[in-house]
């Protein structure tokens, strides 16, 4: 991401255009673009705004304390200069964010890993601090003459949603600081001069620790898990294996359990250190499908094949979408389920706001499924909102890229994995 930096303002070069990708991966990139989307009065204009920002029509973009400009282009190419205004933050709350993410050390290294995990936004918040914009806090001034947000105020917000994807810093620029000043700040006020730390006491009264709570630091990092799971034993013997034992099943097998055990404790601890749950187990057809992916001899495969009750080419559809998502991938790829009530609500409006009225292709639909008709497109819906791209190859129907929350991204990626341009 090319930047030119002058203290208190960030200027980012124009952005390739979208196509085949949403705008925000990030929940927080997402966040941004519901504050947009939540608070326009025109869904029109933002269905405009997503279409100029995935053509390219964003230019440079200024990042200010209080303010962001770009130059957006029309489809006829004329320019005009689109700001959004967002209120900054005053200096008693930024004194109150520092000595937030003072008191939580794993908050300073979420940011300079250029993370923004949600419970650093929860703590803002409760120490009364709105990092991210609500409804209606995306103030947009446009000289097209528009009195809401335009489609050139629009593009901008979608852009800026794929800065933020790579940088939180961006949007702590716009509440009215740069990086360098907040680093400075939670370097001079996190490090107190040695002579004014009190000596610490030998214990502490057991009733007042259990009174303070949340108010005790939190406990160290875990301990690092080096760089990758251990080597299993070697199964290179001389000894003849028992009747229905394969030596190279049973090395590959020992071998992704230490991978898989590895992933799982790292995952773990992940999750304890920053107060997630730890997803759930994988079933057995699904754990067939994990060890597939792995990339077995032929013999593990057509053993995990018939376990798992796939033919060859069942279980090659089903490892390219855990490749691509998972358990939630495959789920998509193996069920299928009715829309209904909100779902199908959510679903239709989706499909309604995602093109302009000439560009909708024409879609068939069956349970979460919707077919292009004319061409080997197809969209999934999963049961949390998300469309997945699907294209027919050799009488089968197989996932072609990730999840996004926009239909018209979802798409975009299944026709250029085909080299079309639906």
């Amino acid at each position: 991401m090319t930047r030119y930096d002058n203290e208190a303002e960030r200027t980012f070069v124009a952005l390739p255009p979208a196509q085949g990708r949403g705008f925000a991966q990030t929940w927080w990139g997402r966040a941004w673009l519901k504050a947009l989307e939540d608070a326009a009065m025109d869904a029109a204009q933002v269905k405009t705004g997503r279409r100029l920002a995935r053509a390219g029509a964003v230019g440079a973009v200024s990042v200010r304390p209080g303010r962001i400009t770009a130059v957006v282009h029309d489809r006829d190419r004329t320019a005009h200069r689109a700001d959004v205004l967002l209120e900054r933050l005053s200096d008693a709350q930024w004194d109150r964010f520092v000595d937030m993410a003072i008191e939580r050390s794993g908050h300073v290294a979420a940011l300079l890993d250029r993370d923004m995990p949600p419970h650093l936004v929860e703590d803002a918040a409760a120490a009364g601090i709105d990092l991210l914009p609500g409804m209606g806090d995306l103030e947009p001034e446009c000289d097209c003459g528009a009195w809401d947000h335009c489609g050139h105020t629009a593009a901008l917000c979608y852009q800026v949603a794929r800065l933020l994807d790579q940088d939180p810093f961006v949007l702590l620029l716009m509440r009215g600081r740069a990086e360098g000043a907040v680093l400075e700040a939670l370097q001079t006020q996190g490090s107190a001069p040695a002579e004014a730390v009190a000596p610490r006491p030998e214990g502490v009264d057991a009733a007042e620790a259990y009174a303070a709570g949340q108010v005790l630091p939190p406990l160290p990092a875990p301990p690092g898990l080096g760089d990758g799971p251990g080597v299993p034993p070697s199964l290179d013997t001389e000894a003849a294996a028992p009747p229905g034992v394969e030596p190279s099943c049973l090395s590959f097998l020992a071998s992704r359990t230490a991978a898989e055990a590895h992933r799982l404790l790292a995952e773990a601890l992940r999750a304890g250190h920053d107060g997630r749950a730890v997803g759930p187990e994988p079933t057995v057809a699904q754990d067939a499908v994990r060890l597939a992916a792995g990339d077995p001899g032929p013999d593990v495969l057509d053993r995990l094949s018939d376990g798992s009750g796939r033919t060859r080419e069942a279980l090659a559809a089903a490892v390219r979408a855990w490749r691509l998502g998972g358990g939630a991938a495959l789920s998509v790829l193996e069920e299928e389920w009715a829309v209904e009530g909100d779902a199908a609500a959510r679903a239709r409006a989706a499909l309604e706001s995602a093109w302009e009225e000439d560009e909708r292709p024409s879609l068939r639909a069956r349970a979460n499924r919707w077919t292009v008709v004319g061409a080997p497109h197809q969209l999934r819906l999963d049961r949390e909102g998300r469309w997945w791209p699907y294209r027919r190859e050799h009488g089968r129907w197989v996932p072609v890229g990730g999840a996004d929350q926009d239909p018209a991204t979802a798409l975009a990626a299944a026709a250029l994995a085909t080299g079309d341009e639906t």
